[in-house]
């Protein structure tokens, strides 16, 4: 990926994740450039189609575009972060992550937002006053 189109991303984020919203700055890992929609699904590399993401929400994330919302059990979109307005689609609640909509809800679970583990270190990171609050 050209490196130009890399940083517009990272910028663009404000160097958060565009899913957990985890700043770059504090995760052990480096943070990556995800295809909203899978190049596997015809998603091209575009910045309209780029977002910036943790390495946990890239990995779980993988090549999925949807997932089965668990209050509904329906197959529901993720949330698109160039598309859509993440406060919109989720709540944070002491590290804690709420879906307010199908798509966030969807989105929770499929990118293992709030693993026990994924929790605690945003916990850390609001109890430090680093973490965005929404």
């Amino acid at each position: 990926m050209d490196k130009g189109l890399r940083e517009q991303v990272r910028a663009a984020s404000g160097g958060y994740c565009e899913y957990c919203r985890v700043p770059d700055r504090f995760d052990r890992l480096p943070f990556q450039v995800d295809h909203i929609v899978a190049q596997k699904h015809g998603g091209p590399t575009e910045w309209e189609n780029l977002a910036w993401s943790c390495f946990d929400c890239n990995l779980y994330k993988g090549p999925n575009i949807a997932g089965i919302d668990p209050a509904s059990g329906a197959v529901t979109a993720l949330f698109h972060p160039r598309r859509q307005s993440w406060e919109e689609h989720f709540l944070c609640e002491s590290g804690r992550f709420v879906g307010l909509t199908p798509e966030g809800r969807t989105t929770i679970v499929v990118l293992r937002i709030n693993l026990a583990r994924r929790v605690a270190f945003r916990t850390e990171l609001l109890e430090e006053g680093v973490y965005p609050l929404s």
